[in-house]
């Protein structure tokens, strides 16, 4: 049994611990702050704005990051208008930090900023000024030499070439991209007098690789007062392997598909006591082909000259091609002006199997292939010095 004594003691705890209880939620003690617009529990403090371009800013490239950012705040609304009146499109962040233009500036035009931001002290700073974008002395084109849509051979290099040298190459690089699936290790390479970038993969494409590269140039400052006009894009697919293995001193072409030969041709090659009419060794790149060709060589007094089934496997005239003129020639001694001269069959069987891009590797000759031969030459060069051929790695 509990004593009065007891039981007093007990009644007294409770309703201390009531009072306690009470206090503990009367709402008693320090104010909380006013929530943070941006969702954090920062101290209260101003919008911090970072605006790109800035106000006044003049001579922007189109390709600039175009943004409005805030700190310790989050964007209220931002507008940036055109001399018409129209609004730029952009994408507000989901966290209300960041406005980013989402379509592209014209070259030559004043743009203003509106718009407001609010700070974590639940104050208001206005997005404001205005920039104008550059007028470019000189528009670029780069031109790609792969088409959508379209299916190359193992060896194809991406290229994309311009009219006139380019100056920023390291800036014309940062806007380019190769995707691929599967993925594949490449790398661009400065060819052609600065004219002319190109891609390569460090081995073979796999076959069936999907491919897409994108040049994103529009507005981009690639030289003083020089701008590209606009971005190029390509998806294509790389096709079945077909390797061409030649040899000028066996006279003799084999073709392996898919790791297996099916065909191994008669050949004459260039004359090897020419320098000039040698074909030369190294690996080559199939560029075209043609049902029918008219070859032209002042040097060696011919013009207009028809041939048929002709596959061009550079740019300095050598070619495969039907020349019924030299079987007896063909298998047995080079006598030709540089080209690959076949029977109309074979030439014919040949030309039917080609992709633009199938590696044609050809050894034996006292000449080699190189930069002086043109388009293709990218796979006479070891990787190594392929790498340093880029204006990223320089």
């Amino acid at each position: 049994m509990t004593s009065r004594t007891t039981r007093g003691r007990i009644l007294a705890g409770i309703a201390l611990a009531g009072v306690l209880a009470l206090s503990a939620c009367s709402g008693g003690g320090a104010t909380p702050s006013a929530p943070d617009p941006a969702g954090g529990d920062s101290p209260a403090a101003p919008a911090k704005l970072t605006v790109q371009p800035a106000g006044g800013a003049r001579d922007v490239a189109p390709a600039d990051p175009v943004q409005v950012s805030v700190a310790d705040g989050a964007l209220e609304s931002v507008t940036l208008t055109n001399p018409d009146g129209k609004q730029v499109a952009g994408q507000v962040s989901p966290d209300k930090r960041s406005w980013t233009s989402s379509e592209p500036l014209g070259f030559g035009k004043t743009y203003t900023w509106s718009g407001t931001a609010v700070g974590t002290d639940g104050a208001r700073v206005p997005v404001g000024g205005a920039f104008t974008t550059v007028t470019p002395k000189r528009k670029e084109h780069g031109k790609l030499n792969v088409g959508d849509g379209q299916t190359y051979g193992i060896a194809m290099p991406i290229s994309v070439t311009f009219d006139k040298p380019v100056k920023d190459k390291a800036a014309v690089e940062k806007a380019l991209t190769v995707e691929s699936t599967p993925k594949t290790e490449g790398s661009w390479a400065w060819l052609e007098g600065d004219t002319s970038v190109h891609w390569r993969p460090k081995e073979y494409w796999k076959p069936n690789t999907q491919v897409k590269v994108t040049a994103k140039l529009y507005g981009l400052k690639v030289g003083e007062g020089v701008y590209g006009d606009e971005d190029v894009s390509a998806s294509f697919t790389i096709g079945r392997s077909q390797i061409v293995k030649g040899n000028t001193q066996t006279h003799r072409m084999q073709v392996i598909r898919d790791g297996q030969q099916v065909a191994d041709y008669p050949v004459s090659y260039g004359l090897d006591s020419d320098p000039g009419r040698v074909t030369k060794s190294g690996t080559h790149v199939v560029m075209s082909k043609h049902s029918t060709y008219f070859m032209n060589n002042a040097r060696y007094d011919y013009e207009n000259f028809k041939v048929n089934w002709a596959v061009r496997i550079s740019n300095n005239g050598e070619f495969t091609h039907a020349a019924p003129w030299s079987v007896g020639d063909q298998g047995k001694r080079n006598v030709s002006h540089g080209c690959l001269n076949m029977s109309d069959a074979n030439a014919k069987a040949y030309y039917d199997s080609v992709l633009t891009g199938d590696p044609v590797e050809i050894e034996g000759s006292t000449q080699k292939l190189g930069p002086k031969d043109g388009d293709y030459h990218d796979w006479t060069y070891s990787w190594d010095e392929w790498l340093a051929k880029s204006a990223l790695n320089r």
